[in-house]
């Protein structure tokens, strides 16, 4: 029954179904080696890469092929062929990842003063503190001898004053040149591992890196007792990079020179037109985001397939009309070829222009797999053009698969493809009657997208946009047919920035609205991936073209995805979770039926802090709803986040020592923290101990300030202590309040004022959490506190190498976000 239901494969349907298993098997292939936490040796995926010539060996060979008569030959046929591709997926992935890993920096150059002479690869991106850029490395040296360092890196060059070296002193640094790509540069940098935060459901920096091919970050040396650095030439590399930093100067010269709203339209035409992102404001992102159309204000796949289709539909009108000029170049490549090959050939210059990021580069390589498809005149079922464009894509940058985009732009691929809209539809050619055909089309087809997108997107984000579907409605048109030419146009005639600046501001209005509305979107707690799978399923049933007896059946498909729930800690225990969030303080604690959120960490720069980074997000994944922000004080390591969080979170209380909300960075004053203020959640006590009511008039310094917060439930306590010092902790000491606590917030840091031999001995934690930035300026935590802890036999814990830590009175063990999630990619610390 089996061989009767499958295709022969000497047949083309055959010859299709075993592409297709080949192509899904190549897939997953290298999916499968994405998961791997650490690489093998290249002789290992050496060995792997020999399955596929065996088993497809056997296929050829004679014996093998007369197996055709026996029961299930065929299946087992295609066994062969799919692990055979399987093998090979994984395999040709180990060894890109091998290769790559063999041009890492050399751990014994981290923090060293390095003289390199590189020139600069891409468009430098600016903010308020200076600028950041991309180097290639051409040669570099150590006091005078010569070493190897990594052929891309990532660096910062920041003017003004910053902190010393010591951590105490602050150095004045000189004003970043105008550096443009294709310059020849000689400074002195200090470098590091790619290292970036690493939190549940977070965005994994490291990754991303990875994938732009750069395996250091640092930053320019720039202080008046470094070498100044020197510009040696202009290079004829990176022309296109050139091009595109001259456009943006004069987009942002001529559009943001006047009122605050034309100074906002530059920064979205800057980013559609040379893909610069960070020219967009926060703010304008966030409107982006709860509306559904932050893909439309990015070069995303969606933006550069839907620019191939509209040069393409231009070209093919042309070309049909060249007869009337007397060319007649329809007889030599007929109308839709032209289109077809223009459209494609348009979109990759424009890709390229915009800065060829990934998604753009993944989106240029599956538009010209099918579109050599369609030009072999292959008339190929939608899975295994699918199946083919996909697998192309994963040959090119298998650690696309690991992108929330790749998912969403294939997904949408794929569901319509599978439920084929206006495939049953007459399609009037002409008159109105066309122009309501499109319009139907247009509908049916976001209709679709946003039904099998929207489960997805839940799994992917936390978050969906309910006014989505109405607002692509009239963004897509907008930005794709007015907005985006008016744009490119401007690059020849300047003119036209003015007026596609002119026809964002309706647009930008209309958004402004539907993300302002109370039910503008939807969050719920981040699903398993079989949840997120089901609802995509439930999503192209009720969209497809089928019976609504069928559709219907969607409808429980969705239920997972919409009403899961994060697991809460049961009554009477508590869960601390310490976010992995740099040079800072951010610890969220949990019990049974309410949470509270202790410091909101740091302030990164005016667009950037960890509450928008990092806390929201999580905060979101979890679907908390914060009962209680406490600020320990007025540093901002502790405070740049406040903003971001009590805006998502507006119900929550706030609790602090400083109570004017703008020295908190929060959008309201706070309620003063004093010793002795007490409440229970759900049979776990909560306690502030310092600081005392009198310590207010006292003109104490802002770490002295800090609010100590006790937790407990009667068996296990943590103690949180904020940036105290010496003095702080031998009051607590002496206070006559027990201190004993299983886990212990490292104070400030792990500084060397803190973590006093009296108090270590007061609270003996069986864990201390230390959270610190990897290779941070202060030395934190400094090597004699952590000999402290080593000699009391408590277990330090820092974010560097745990990343997010996750802690809970039920089962009291530490369990690491690096250890949980660790992958190949992730930077281990020594």
């Amino acid at each position: 029954m089996q061989d009767a239901l499958m295709p022969d494969e000497s047949s083309p349907r055959g010859g299709l179904w075993t592409g297709s298993v080949v192509l899904a098997g190549f897939v997953a292939g290298s999916a499968l080696q994405l998961q791997q936490r650490e690489l093998w040796f290249w002789l290992n995926y050496a060995a792997v890469m020999a399955i596929p010539i065996v088993l497809w060996a056997l296929l050829a060979t004679k014996k093998i092929s007369n197996w055709r008569p026996l029961r299930g030959a065929r299946v087992l046929r295609g066994l062969f062929w799919g692990t055979g591709a399987l093998a090979l997926g994984f395999a040709l992935c180990g060894l890109r990842a091998g290769a790559f890993l063999e041009h890492g920096l050399n751990p014994a150059l981290e923090g060293r003063d390095l003289a390199v002479v590189g020139v600069v690869a891409a468009m430098p991106q600016r903010n308020e503190g200076g600028m950041r850029f991309r180097l290639n490395v051409e040669s570099a040296a150590l006091d005078g001898a010569p070493v190897s360092l990594p052929p891309r890196v990532l660096l910062g060059w920041y003017g003004g004053a910053s902190m010393g070296t010591d951590g105490a002193t602050l150095e004045l640094q000189r004003q970043p040149a105008d550096l443009r790509p294709g310059e020849r540069w000689q400074m002195t940098v200090r470098l590091k591992a790619p290292h970036g935060n690493l939190n549940p459901h977070g965005f994994d920096y490291e990754l991303w890196l990875w994938e732009q091919g750069v395996q250091a970050t640092g930053y320019v040396r720039s202080g008046l007792k470094d070498p100044v650095p020197q510009r040696l030439a202009v290079t004829a590399w990176h022309p296109v990079e050139r091009a595109r930093h001259a456009v943006r100067d004069a987009i942002l010269a001529r559009v943001a020179d006047g009122t605050p709203e034309r100074a906002r339209s530059a920064g979205i035409l800057a980013a559609l037109v040379t893909g610069d992102q960070a020219a967009i404001e926060r703010a304008d992102w966030d409107i982006f985001r709860a509306t559904g159309v932050a893909h439309l204000m990015s070069i995303s796949g969606l933006h550069i397939t839907l620019f191939a289709w509209v040069a393409a539909a231009l070209i093919g009108a042309l070309w049909r009309r060249t007869a009337l000029w007397g060319w007649r170049l329809c007889l030599w490549l007929p109308a839709p070829h032209a289109a077809l090959i223009g459209g494609v050939a348009l979109a990759a210059a424009y890709a390229l222009f915009s800065g060829w990021g990934v998604p753009a580069q993944r989106t240029i390589w599956m538009l010209v797999t099918v579109g050599l498809l369609r030009l072999s005149g292959r008339q190929w079922p939608w899975p295994t053009i699918w199946l083919l464009a996909c697998a192309v894509v994963v040959a090119l940058d298998p650690w696309a698969l690991m992108q929330a985009g790749f998912w969403l732009s294939f997904v949408a691929v794929g569901v319509l493809f599978a439920t084929d809209s206006g495939a049953y539809e007459d399609r009037p050619t002409a008159g109105w009657r066309h122009f309501l055909h499109k319009s139907r089309q247009l509908l049916g087809e976001q209709w679709v997208v946003t039904l099998a997108l929207t489960p997805l997107s839940l799994l992917l984000f936390g978050q969906v946009s309910v006014v989505g579907l109405v607002a692509n409605l009239l963004a897509i048109p907008w930005i794709t047919l007015v907005v985006t030419p008016l744009a490119l146009g401007g690059v020849v005639v300047p003119l036209l920035w003015d007026a596609a600046a002119w026809a964002l501001q309706p647009l930008a209005g209309g958004l402004g609205f539907l993300a302002g509305l109370p039910f503008a979107t939807v969050s719920v707690a981040a699903a398993p991936v079989w949840a997120g799978a089901a609802g995509v399923l439930g999503g192209v049933l009720l969209a497809a073209r089928l019976p609504w007896g069928m559709r219907v059946l969607g409808l429980p498909l969705l239920l997972p995805v919409l009403l899961w729930q994060a697991p809460r800690p049961p009554a009477g225990e508590f869960e601390l979770l310490a976010a992995d969030i740099g040079q800072g303080n951010a610890v969220i604690v949990r019990t049974a039926g309410h949470t509270l959120v202790y410091d909101a960490g740091p302030r990164f720069s005016a667009e950037s802090d960890a509450g928008h980074r990092v806390l929201v997000p999580l905060l979101r994944a979890l679907d908390e709803h914060v009962d209680t922000l406490v600020l320990s004080h007025r540093d901002t390591d502790h405070t740049g986040g406040a903003r971001a969080v009590l805006a998502m979170q507006p119900q929550a209380g706030l609790l602090s020592s400083i109570e004017d909300g703008h020295e908190l960075q929060a959008p309201r004053a706070a309620t003063r923290c004093v010793a002795g203020q007490r409440w229970n959640w759900d049979g776990v006590a909560f306690e502030i101990l310092h600081p005392l009511a009198a310590d207010y008039d006292s003109g104490a310094r802002s770490n002295a300030m800090s609010c100590v917060l006790r937790i407990g439930n009667g068996q296990r306590m943590a103690l949180l202590v904020g940036d105290i010092e010496a003095a702080q902790e031998a009051r607590l000491v002496v206070s006559g309040d027990s201190l004993r606590a299983d886990v212990l917030l490292m104070p400030h840091h792990g500084s060397k004022t803190s973590s006093t031999p009296a108090f270590l001995d007061a609270v003996l934690p069986k864990v201390a959490l230390a959270q610190a930035g990897y290779r941070n300026r202060f030395g934190h935590p400094a090597p004699p506190v952590l000999e402290r802890y080593r000699e009391r036999g408590i277990r330090v814990v820092d974010s560097a190498r745990c990343g997010a830590a996750m802690w809970s009175s039920a089962a009291p063990e530490v369990f690491c976000q690096r250890d949980v999630a660790k992958r190949y990619w992730h930077h281990r610390v020594p």
